[in-house]
């Protein structure tokens, strides 16, 4: 089987980084496998036997039309040996290219939403996506439960499928750690990401744990400078690090204690996931989708009411001070991960594949 997986770019993201686990994953067990993108970015590493497509000019994406994207994908897929058994298509409006394209050239294609439904814009574009383009893949993935009533309205057959984890599950769980919280994302979102309040959720608990730092890995120039004005004259000015990339995210989080998650909206956070799988005391906003799925409150991590600042700032000052809570919800984390195994995650994609070409 000949599968293609379609997304803008594979630059540094959690939808990116799941495409590249799939793909790999799906390498590894003797598909015919393409990631083709339209933007440059390799943030991720692929399986020797992948094999890359840029449908790229000089422009970025994001200032190129859709149809453009629709116009090099059709040229591709026109000639028959380059067309696949199946298309995984990802990320919000590429969808109003690659549906159509599959649908004229009669590839079979499966859509997925990486986001809630409920916090998107909802513009002109994603209501014509939604509303008329999605009456037609052959099934939709959503990553919560929450989202699959809103999408069965638009297709009969619409699965949940959670987020793989990318890193292997730590086994030596009792390692020493840094007294460091973990904080993950684009600075640019920092709207979304919460990391405005988190600074003054740090302010107001950082005081009080001088020897334990915030360290905030991402990029994002235009966040970098607000955040670093918010920290301004701070008494925790020199407690709060900025990393900016980092590629070796899964070593970071093996030697520190703390992981907060402060988003105002999720679709299924993969970075708590790969926190919970590298032995962190995993903290986080109960926002409307995403944490729950993850986590079981008080046994493998703690939800907060959803940006609730003043109990999120009571219960990570109870979490630094009391490290047997923090081993406590450590030691049960390994056997809340296996859902979210590669070879769990990758069969229920596989049996999605199957099931759609054999019924066609």
């Amino acid at each position: 089987m000949k599968i293609d997986f379609i997304i803008g770019s594979l630059n540094a993201g959690g939808a990116e980084r799941v495409v590249s686990r799939l793909a790999n994953h799906f390498a590894e067990k003797g598909y015919i496998v393409r990631v083709i993108t339209f933007r440059d970015g390799d943030g991720y590493s692929l399986h020797p036997s992948v094999s890359r497509i840029r449908l790229h000019n000089d422009l970025k994406f994001f200032n190129y039309t859709i149809f453009k994207a629709f116009i090099y994908l059709f040229k591709f897929y026109w000639y028959k040996q380059n067309r696949p058994k199946i298309i995984s298509s990802h990320i919000d409006l590429l969808g109003l290219a690659t549906i159509p394209v599959a649908k004229f050239l009669n590839i079979k294609i499966v859509v997925t939403e990486h986001f809630n439904h409920f916090n998107q814009e909802i513009n002109f574009s994603k209501r014509i996506l939604w509303n008329y383009f999605y009456k037609l893949p052959d099934a939709i993935t959503v990553l919560t439960n929450f989202d699959k009533p809103y999408f069965e309205q638009r297709n009969k057959r619409v699965r949940v499928i959670l987020n793989p984890c990318s890193f292997e599950p730590i086994e030596n769980l009792n390692t020493l750690r840094k007294k460091e919280i973990l904080a993950i994302g684009d600075l640019n979102r920092l709207n979304h990401k919460g990391f405005d309040n988190l600074i003054d959720i740090a302010i107001s608990v950082l005081p009080y744990h001088s020897d334990w730092k915030l360290k905030i890995i991402g990029q994002g120039d235009e966040g970098l400078k607000f955040l670093k004005n918010k920290l301004n004259n701070s008494p925790i000015e020199n407690q709060v690090i900025f990393t900016g990339y980092r590629n070796d995210i899964n070593e970071l989080m093996r030697s520190a204690e703390i992981f907060i998650l402060t988003s105002r909206h999720e679709g299924l956070p993969l970075v708590l996931i790969e926190a919970m799988s590298q032995g962190m005391a995993c903290i986080s906003y109960n926002c409307i989708s995403g944490p729950s799925d993850i986590i079981t409150n008080n046994i493998d991590g703690v939800l907060i009411q959803d940006q609730d600042i003043k109990e999120m700032c009571l219960k990570l000052n109870q979490l630094i001070g009391d490290s047997s809570q923090r081993k406590f919800l450590r030691n049960n984390t390994p056997k809340s991960l296996n859902k979210f195994s590669i070879e769990e995650i990758g069969s229920q994609w596989e049996n999605l594949f199957k099931e759609i070409i054999e019924n066609n």
